[in-house]
This record gives structure tokens, C-alpha cells and sequence, in this order.
């Protein structure tokens, strides 16, 4: 609802076409006006009895108009139905600020793009108010924000249970619970420059996931949320480190425009599809029945990436393994002597069996006399190094396979299978997710999650064994489970508050040696450990509190709470802004809600790592090992 004030200014500023689009007001128009004391402008705002009241001082020598707190009104008040920006609502492909038609250059440009989105939701159903930071405006807002933080409640898991801990080493795998900006920004201290592959699964920003941000300027929030914490991965990323990042529709174009920006257009590799749904099922579409996503791939250094080969068509095959795995690579079983090989009398002889008897091929290779596919020199190789395996059928009679990965040659030179990966991948589903966390948790407790073969596959062909993988929207924690199961290092950081309940839970199950997902297909027995740690939380908590209220009784609980340990906006009497002011009784729920975010301090959110022996935070000694430990960095020694 439009306050007085509102309406006065906006019935002064209609007969000006140039300060509005449509109903938007132009407020950077009107200001770059006031600035320079438009003879028109000014009139017209001083004729009016309220504005020229609120915004003007009269002194002896004549009327002054407080031009600041008029201009500060217009960026900050909230009831102005867009914020601070030199645009109303569009986003474009720019290039020096001209849109695409007037350039060829293609730039992506859009409120707030030149901010600091903080992002912090625990709760997927609750959205937030979000404060932006300018780069340049609040530079060292934005450096007190994005400094390493207190990490506290650290544990670590492994098959005997869970044990407190005061180091971190280099081989632990990571689970932070806390903002994932944040912790980003705390992980580039130890882990810049170290990560072989990310993979993140984002919110798609389709107005029914987790970005509760549902605003005018949406699309511009979810890019400078995407684009913020992407910066950060990029420096996170080894120099032929690869990231994935899972989308649908409803942004890929615009966040491949992004990625180009970070990480340079020609580092993009593809844009995998995923057919990621089974059979017909509803349409999600007016048009089309759409059955994919996309996963946009990115390289730091497309000179220096690599992508693994893989055989997508018999990858499930590949699950037998034996002493010469690490020479050869897997196997799958293949039977020897078959198919429409031609006949040749170098494959035409008989095989010795372990029990001293000799068999030919059994098959009538199409009608054709049967022979091996191999001569005998080629076979005797692989049967002498563990390429070729007997097994009798049931009819107790021989049948020749070959463990086959690695090809070799006439000679027995072993020849790397080369098959690249394939740009559409249609063998996983979300139904089979859906499945395996059901028979987890014995409940649907998880909709959107991955299967953990679709992440497999993605670790497989961008990563070897040991190498550190990283997942900051973590979810229900696919990547670190398939990344412990395919014995790869891995970070997971999550914010939401499910973590507790369904991310950590699931990853004791893996260590405990759960069947589901990839586990049959990689042998997986259990074991396995990871480090659990929380960002030291201040106002943030306070920040939860407010949103989580349902009602004004519960609001003014936390209020109590604020006035005696929060950390507050220095210019604010927290007392007489609530309980004292009329005005804010009077206020809805949600506006409430509203002004005491704005009261709480935004750089007091979490305790920063630089603060960790101030005394009034009386940290314990066990913590201050850990983060010494985890920043790689010596204490406090002046006792």
C-alpha cells in the first residue's frame, strides 16, 4: 500500500515521461536530475507542501532542499516497488552497456550484477529478504563478508561412530553446514587452485524450487547468486579442473552466457543432455513434452583438460575385477569365440583347458565354421597375464571368455580403448533416485536428488582415484557419496537444515556399506570417513529466527532475545524501534519480519576466523585448534 509521501511524489513526477516505464519509476534518472539541481524538477518537488516539508530546511537566508536524504529515500526506502538500479527490469545481452542490437559483442548485464548476494536460506520453504553489496559502494562490507570463518561442532565420522577432533589433514574429506558463499570463501584459503572436478545441482530458479526469491528482479537475483559463488569456484578449480553444473530450461541460456563471462568462451566444452525422466508421464510444458536437462561443462583450461574415455554402452559390464585391473583397467566378461568373424587358419585351433583337455569354438558363428578371435600368440599373452578366464557352463562343459578393457596388439601390447563420452546421456533417471533414498530412509524423503550413477559417470570420465571433488549445493549428498564410493576425495557444504537429518545420516549409511546406487556396480564394502563442521553462527541465527516466526507473539520473543546478545545496526535503538513505536505495532507480520532484518548487522552474520581470540567471544581452546589447524596457521601464542 502506497504511503502519502508515495503518492505525492509520484503524482509530481507523472507529467515527466522521461523519469517512468510504464509504472516504474526511473529513480536513477530522477536522481542523476537532482544532482544537477534541474530548474524543472526542483520546482516542481518544491511546490508540493509535503514534499518541500520533509525534504527541505528553512533558514534566514532562504529554503535549502536536502538533496541526500532525498536521494537516499529513493535507493533505500523499501516501499518503492523496485530497488536500487539504473534499470527497471531488464536484463539483455550488452556490450559498453548498449544492448545487443546496437553491438555485436555479447555481454551479460543485469541488476545487481555488479553486487554481493549473501544467500543464506536454511529452510527450502521460507524465502528471504535479500541485502545486496556493491562491489565498489560497500567494498569493505563485501571483504568482511567473504572473510574466512570460525568453524565450530567439528567431528569426525567413520564406521565406529563419530569423535570430536582438533586437526584437519589434507586427505579428510569435508562436510561444512553453513552458507555456501561463505563457506566458499573460507575454503579458498586452503583449497585454492586444488579441486579436480566440481559438480553442483543449483536451484533452477522455476518459481517452485528452493530460490525463494520470487521478486521483481528475480532473474537478476538468481544470476548474481549463481554468479557470485561461481567466481569463487573458478578460483577453486586445479588448472585442468572441470566443472558441471546441472539445469533446465528456464535459465540454461542465460547461465551459459554467465559461465561464458567467468570462465571464457572458450573454455566451454559442451552442454551434456540428461535424459533425466522415464517414459511418457505428465507434460511440464504448454508445448512440449519435456523429458531433459542440461549440464553446462566448463574447463579452467581447455588446453589442459582432460575428459576420460569411456565405453557408455557396456559401461555396466565393466564391474569383474583381478590382480592386472591397474595395468589393464576394468573388464567386462566376453565370450571369446563368436559373432561373424571371417575364418582365418591362424584362429583356427584347439584351446588347452585347466583340466588338460582341448576344446575349439562352440558356436556356429552364423552358419560359418567357428574360430577365436584371437591367434594363438595373442591368446597364449593373455592367457598367461590374466586376460583370458575358463568358466564351464551348465553342462559342465568349457566356455573361453576374455576380460577385455584394454586391447593389445598382435604382440601383446596392451592399446588403450579409446571412446569418447557421449553428448546426450539417457541411462539414469530420477526415478531411480527417488528409489534409492526411499530404500534408505524407508520414506520419500528427498524429491529432487540425483542418481548417484549419473554423478558416477561424471566423476569417472573427469577425475582418478584420490583426486578432490567438490559439490557446494550438496542436497542429500550424492556427489560425496558416489565420490567415497569411487574412493575420490570430496567437500560437500550445505545450508539447508535437512543436512542433519538426511545429508549426514546418508553418508553414515555409505560409510556403514549401504547396496543402493553405484555400490554393487564398484564393490562397495563400506568405510571410508569424513569431517562434519558448522560456520560459527552470530546474527545469523537471529537472521532464521525472524524468518521462521509465525506470528507477532512469537516475533516479539526474538526481539527480547535480540536486545540482549544481537549484533545490531549501530544507528539503531532496537528498543524504540519496536516496542516503543506505534508505527511498528501497526505494521503486517511481514513487514515486521522485514525491519528487524534491516536492524540486525549483515557483516555480523557468522564470526570471522580474523576475531577467534577476542575475548568476549570466549572461544573453547579445542576450537581454536581446529580452525589453526583447517587455515594452516599458528595460534595466539601470547598467553
Amino acid at each position: 500500500m502506497e504511503t502519502k509521501l508515495q503518492q505525492e511524489i509520484n503524482n509530481v513526477l507523472k507529467p515527466f515521461p522521461k523519469y517512468w516505464n510504464e509504472n516504474t519509476l526511473l529513480k536513477n534518472k530522477v536522481i542523476e536530475d537532482i544532482r544537477t539541481y534541474d530548474e524543472k524538477l526542483m520546482t516542481v518537488l518544491l511546490s508540493n507542501e509535503l514534499i518541500r516539508n520533509t525534504y527541505s530546511l528553512q533558514l534566514p537566508s532562504g529554503l535549502i532542499f536536502k538533496v541526500e536524504d532525498f536521494i537516499s529515500m529513493l535507493r533505500f526506502k523499501n516501499y518503492w516497488d523496485n530497488s536500487f538500479t539504473k534499470y527497471t527490469n531488464e536484463i539483455g545481452l550488452t556490450s559498453e552497456n548498449k544492448y545487443l542490437k546496437y553491438n555485436t559483442d555479447v555481454v551479460l548485464d543485469f541488476p545487481h550484477k555488479d553486487g554481493v548476494l549473501e544467500g543464506g536460506m536454511t529452510a527450502e520453504e521460507i524465502g528471504k529478504d535479500e541485502v545486496y553489496y556493491h562491489n565498489t559502494l560497500a567494498k569493505e562490507e563485501i571483504d568482511t563478508l567473504l572473510s574466512p570463518k570460525v568453524l565450530i561442532n567439528s567431528k569426525l565420522y567413520t564406521k565406529n561412530g563419530e569423535e570430536k577432533i582438533t586437526d584437519f589433514k589434507n586427505e579428510d574429506n569435508l562436510i561444512i553446514k553453513g552458507n555456501n558463499l561463505l563457506a566458499l570463501s573460507a575454503l579458498k584459503k586452503r583449497f585454492s587452485n586444488q579441486i579436480k572436478m566440481i559438480y553442483i545441482d543449483p536451484p533452477y530458479n522455476t518459481g517452485k524450487d528452493s530460490f525463494k526469491y520470487n521478486d521483481r528482479f528475480n532473474r537478476s537475483t538468481w544470476l548474481t547468486f549463481m554468479k557470485n559463488r561461481i567466481e569463487i569456484a573458478y578460483d577453486l578449480l586445479q588448472n585442468d579442473g572441470l566443472i558441471f553444473i546441472n539445469i533446465d530450461n528456464n535459465e540454461q541460456a542465460y547461465l551459459t552466457v554467465l559461465m561464458d563471462e567467468i570462465f571464457e568462451k572458450r573454455n566451454h566444452i559442451t552442454t551434456l543432455v540428461w535424459e533425466n525422466k522415464e517414459g511418457g508421464g505428465k507434460s511440464d510444458s504448454k508445448f512440449f513434452k519435456n523429458k531433459h536437462e542440461f549440464i553446462l561443462v566448463y574447463a579452467k583450461n581447455v588446453d589442459k583438460a582432460q575428459i576420460l574415455p569411456v565405453n557408455i554402452t557396456n559401461e555396466a559390464r565393466y564391474k569383474e575385477r583381478d590382480e592386472y585391473e591397474e595395468t589393464r583397467g576394468k573388464y567386462y566378461t566376453q565370450k571369446l569365440g563368436m559373432g561373424s568373424i571371417q575364418y582365418s587358419k591362424a584362429l583356427d585351433y584347439p584351446i588347452e583347458t585347466p583340466d588338460g583337455s582341448y576344446i575349439y569354438p562352440s558356436d556356429n558363428n552364423n552358419g560359418k565354421k567357428a574360430v577365436w578371435r584371437w591367434g594363438k600368440k595373442k591368446f597364449k599373452w593373455g592367457l598367461e597375464n590374466g586376460f583370458i578366464i575358463f568358466k564351464k557352463n551348465n553342462n559342465d562343459e568349457w566356455v573361453v571368455y576374455t576380460k577385455q578393457y584394454l586391447k593389445a596388439d598382435n604382440e601383446g601390447n596392451i592399446m588403450e580403448r579409446k571412446m569418447q563420452p557421449l553428448g546426450v546421456i539417457n541411462k539414469y533417471s530420477n526415478t531411480q533416485s527417488e528409489k534409492h533414498l526411499k530404500q534408505m530412509f524407508e520414506e520419500s524423503i528427498f524429491k529432487y536428488s540425483k542418481p548417484e550413477g549419473l554423478i558416477s559417470y561424471l566423476v569417472d570420465i573427469s577425475t582418478n582415484e584420490k583426486d578432490l571433488v567438490l559439490d557446494f549445493f550438496m542436497g542429500s549428498a550424492t556427489t560425496p557419496s558416489v565420490a567415497m564410493k569411487m574412493n575420490r576425495r570430496f567437500i560437500g557444504v550445505e545450508q539447508m537444515n535437512y543436512i542433519n537429518t538426511v545429508s549426514v545420516p546418508r553418508l553414515q549409511k555409505v560409510i556403514d556399506g549401504e547396496q543402493g546406487g553405484i555400490s554393487k556396480d564398484v564393490e562397495w564394502q563400506g568405510g571410508g570417513s569424513f569431517v562434519y563442521a558448522e560456520l560459527y553462527s552470530l546474527n545469523e541465527e537471529y537472521l532464521q529466527a525472524i524468518q521462521d516466526c509465525s506470528s507477532t507473539e512469537a516475533l516479539e520473543h526474538v526481539i527480547d532475545k535480540m536486545k540482549t546478545s544481537a549484533y545490531l545496526n549501530f544507528k539503531v535503538d532496537l528498543d524504540k524501534a519496536t516496542t516503543q513505536d506505534e508505527n511498528f505495532k501497526s505494521l503486517s507480520l511481514a513487514e515486521q519480519k522485514d525491519v528487524l532484518i534491516q536492524v540486525l548487522d549483515m557483516n555480523r552474520l557468522y564470526l570471522n576466523y580474523s576475531e577467534i581470540e577476542d575475548s568476549q567471544y570466549e572461544i573453547p581452546d579445542s576450537v581454536k585448534e581446529f580452525n589453526h589447524s583447517f587455515y594452516q596457521e599458528e595460534g595466539d601464542t601470547d598467553e
